[in-house]
């Protein structure tokens, strides 16, 4: 009796033991969700990754496509002025001030694509807007171009006494030129870092290295640069103490030439003119017309004294 006990015992023993090294796993009743208990697991995990991208695509908003050309508006209900007048409500908001120090500044706007080539180029205006730039002329020190340079009006010439100011940061011109003499040595000295961000440094694709470099300069004296910027051409045409006779002839030998620069570049890309805009270094633009007197403006005496 005693030994059909103790097996009885040691039975039940043994049955608690499989019981606890079983797992327990919960009973979910098959009617409650009949579609996913009977799919393999694979499945299941390609469906939950396929809703979760549905759920991303759903969230995340649409790309719109990216503009390849600027937008300009148009100018059929825009107000438009001639050059008296434009230059009469200029001087407006000039008033008091010097009239060399305030200039007359011409904005082109085009129509253009974006990241395409530009228009860039250098011009003598017939009535100069500023004959103080410095320029500095890199050459032979000594040299019979030198003194041509100097005789020119350049305000810095030479070669390593230019480079040593250079590398300790004294900039002391507004324009450079170099010789083709120098153009080796140039290289090699390592300014091309510093005057390169700031446009500085010469280069024969923008006409900076130069043979005659007495005429060039004579040239940057009274020249101007004009350069294409986020589809905007801008460059000053004139000071405020000029006519509108000198306004008028500055303006049309601007605007020649930057039409024969956008010709240059027709092979390679569309150029339009859409809207010329006068201003000024205190004034608003105003959009300019085409005429140069309206049957409203004042007379052209007026408005060449200050």
């Amino acid at each position: 009796m005693a030994t059909h006990v103790a097996n009885r015992f040691s039975i039940a023993q043994r049955s608690l033991s499989l019981i606890c090294q079983t797992p327990i796993r919960p009973q979910v009743p098959i009617y409650l969700i009949p579609f996913i208990a009977n799919r393999p697991a694979s499945q299941k995990s390609k469906t939950a990754k396929s809703s979760a991208k549905t759920a991303k695509a759903k969230e995340a908003p649409k790309k719109k496509k990216a503009r390849t050309e600027y937008i300009r508006q148009p100018l059929n209900d825009m107000d438009r002025f001639a050059l008296c007048d434009a230059m009469r409500y200029i001087r407006a908001f000039e008033v008091g001030r010097n009239p060399t120090s305030s200039k007359y500044e011409l904005a082109v706007s085009l129509k253009s694509v974006k990241n395409g080539p530009v228009v860039r180029n250098r011009l003598r205006l017939p009535h100069a807007v500023d004959t103080s730039q410095r320029i500095c002329v890199i050459c032979p020190p000594n040299s019979k171009i030198s003194e041509a340079a100097v005789k020119a009006g350049a305000t810095v010439v030479g070669e390593d006494t230019v480079f040593d100011a250079v590398k300790a940061g004294r900039i002391e011109f507004d324009r450079c030129i170099a010789h083709p003499e120098s153009v080796q040595k140039l290289g090699k000295s390592g300014i091309a870092r510093v005057l390169g961000p700031r446009g500085l440094m010469p280069n024969a694709k923008t006409g900076t290295v130069v043979s005659d470099v007495a005429s060039s300069v004579k040239e940057m004296r009274g020249g101007s640069e004009y350069r294409e910027k986020v589809g905007v051409v801008r460059m000053a045409v004139g000071q405020l103490g000029f006519t509108p006779e000198e306004m008028q002839s500055n303006i049309r030998v601007y605007m020649d030439a930057l039409k024969r620069d956008i010709a240059q570049l027709s092979d390679r890309v569309a150029k339009d003119i859409h809207e010329v805009v006068l201003s000024s270094t205190n004034s608003p633009g105003f959009s300019l017309s085409g005429d140069f007197r309206s049957p409203t403006s004042v007379t052209t005496r007026e408005l060449s004294v200050l």
